[in-house]
């Protein structure tokens, strides 16, 4: 439930700082007639987001087990490189992003009001689309229990209000250090993520390996005991662990891990924000 409150949290509130870019701009500039269609854009954007994780949830459904574990270790993998992709772009230009976004507004606003709802589309779309996919293969990753579902709610809604309350000047927040930070969870969470979906494909038969476990202390460390629970929801351990889950955790964490310490800690200016012109540190 943490992870994925942490990921809804995360990945909403880049979301909503996009938004809150995006309005600030048009309220500045006094083009106030336009907001609703940067509104209309991210609506759409929602609901395509909704849609692709109904998909991703009902699509293999009816399928043999094989082709099911097949797709869910493909798209696990796939998520891992998105969110992989992403906290590395958002280390490396997060400061960029307010003027990117208004330039791309701009060009938007000179074409005219259906380039307004497309531009708002998909700005948030992207993020929408990720946050699915990444959500997705961490619930299934945690099992098929509620508690992984409303921890993602819970860490949406979060967001979606602590980027109101940002915009509107009522809290003050180090985006740079709760980026950092996060990233660092994150990149933990997909480690997890990427194990899962090696076993996916092991129990598919396309890697092999699924009977050589590196460690296997069910006994010891019941899935279903507190330990267990917190281990599982936090960084996705498993109890019984092929050799194969084991090494490509290791592979990906380690190099992952120390890139991204290297490069979003890097030296740099640390401002909190105040709405809506701290928005520049998004």
């Amino acid at each position: 439930m943490f992870a994925n409150f942490l990921i809804g949290l995360r990945e909403g509130l880049e979301a909503s700082l996009v938004v809150g870019i995006l309005v600030a701009y048009l309220v500045k500039t006094e083009r106030r007639h336009l907001l609703s269609k940067v509104w209309i854009g991210v609506g759409i954007a929602i609901v395509v987001s909704l849609t692709f994780g109904a998909i991703l949830t009902l699509g293999p459904q009816g399928l043999s087990f094989e082709a099911q574990e097949a797709i869910g270790g493909m798209l696990s993998i796939i998520a891992v490189g998105l969110v992989t992709w992403m906290i590395f772009w958002m280390a490396r230009n997060a400061r960029s992003m307010k003027g990117e976004l208004e330039g791309s507004m701009e060009k938007a606003i000179s074409v005219g009001s259906g380039a307004v709802v497309a531009m708002a589309l998909l700005a948030v779309g992207r993020e929408g689309l990720e946050t699915a996919l990444f959500l997705w293969a961490s619930i299934q990753s945690a099992g098929s229990t509620t508690g992984p579902v409303i921890g993602a709610a819970l860490g949406l809604i979060a967001a979606a209000a602590l980027g109101v309350m940002i915009y509107r000047g009522a809290v003050r927040i180090n985006l740079r250090a709760f980026f950092q930070w996060t990233g660092v969870f994150l990149v933990i969470i997909a480690a997890g993520v990427l194990a899962y979906g090696v076993h996916d494909l092991q129990e598919a038969g396309i890697l092999p390996g699924i009977n050589n476990l590196a460690w296997d202390i069910s006994a010891q460390l019941p899935p279903t005991s507190v330990v267990g629970t917190l281990l599982k929801a936090i960084f996705n351990f498993s109890a019984e662990t092929t050799v194969l889950q084991a090494v490509a955790y290791l592979a990906y964490l380690i190099p992952v891990m120390f890139l991204f310490v290297r490069t979003a800690f890097a030296s740099g200016p640390r401002r909190a924000t105040k709405a809506p012109a701290a928005l520049t540190n998004a």
